[in-house]
């Protein structure tokens, strides 16, 4: 396959940046989208250029860092995947690529396609844990749970952080990405001693590092690539307006 890549390139965080094309040729249908990009940063590295910088790591769309926007979507042009399990074979022979780094101002662009999502991390340090001392490990069965919270819960910490859910909304709003990590522990017996002080401080924290509101596009839901349900925000919600009347 022979492609056109517009590149979005960057120096650092206070840069102007700019997309740049970069013709690339014989790419197999076979390689992943991440696998075309090391191609094209050795071709770019023999001719004495800077490479494109990206975030990668597991490549097996456990990690989340591959977040790239790829022609107009998170992760590229298919569902449920992380940009490293998307394959050239869904493109076709000539096509022109674009790819951009997340656009939210609390996602600043660190070089190229790289951001800084330390906010969520900074999120789940305001609170999304269970902090208490619950004793030793209990026989199993002890705490018994239902199984549709069990199963719903597993689904919510299914979130891999990766931050496609603020990419694609139009008001960059981290509300998919704060409910699952609610929900995964409002929905179990060891989550419940916090609820009320994790869901005050979680959505505190998100509102002051400037992520913008929920207004039920559904957008979220569509381009997670873990298939995380608007559900959750529901939930969160509800823990959070009984948080603050109790």
């Amino acid at each position: 396959m022979d492609l056109k890549l517009k590149i979005w390139r960057q120096a650092g965080p206070d840069a102007s940046g700019k997309f740049v094309e970069y013709p690339i040729q014989d790419i197999s249908p076979e390689s992943s989208f991440l696998e075309m990009l090391d191609i094209l940063n050795e071709q770019l590295v023999a001719k004495g250029e800077d490479p494109v910088a990206f975030d990668h790591d597991c490549r097996e769309g456990i990690c989340g860092t591959c977040s790239l926007f790829i022609n107009g979507r998170p992760h590229g042009p298919d569902t449920a995947i992380t940009t490293c399990q998307l394959h050239m074979r869904r493109f076709k022979d000539g096509d022109t690529i674009v790819i951009e780094p997340w656009r939210a101002k609390p996602f600043p662009v660190i070089k190229d396609l790289m951001v800084d999502r330390i906010a969520f991390d900074e999120i789940i340090q305001a609170g999304g844990y269970v902090s208490i001392n619950t004793g030793p490990m209990p026989d199993a069965n002890v705490l018994p749970i239902p199984k549709k919270n069990a199963d719903l819960a597993m689904d919510a910490a299914s979130c891999i952080g990766c931050g496609a859910c603020v990419a694609t909304c139009k008001n960059a709003s981290a509300m998919l990405f704060v409910s699952a990590k609610v929900s995964q522990f409002a929905l179990l017996p060891q989550g419940k001693a916090e609820a009320k002080e994790r869901v005050r401080k979680m959505v505190a924290k998100m509102d002051e590092l400037g992520f913008g509101n929920c207004t039920n596009t559904y957008a979220c839901e569509v381009e997670c690539p873990k298939e995380i349900s608007v559900t959750n925000i529901a939930r969160m919600n509800r823990e959070f307006f009984m948080a603050k009347i109790s």
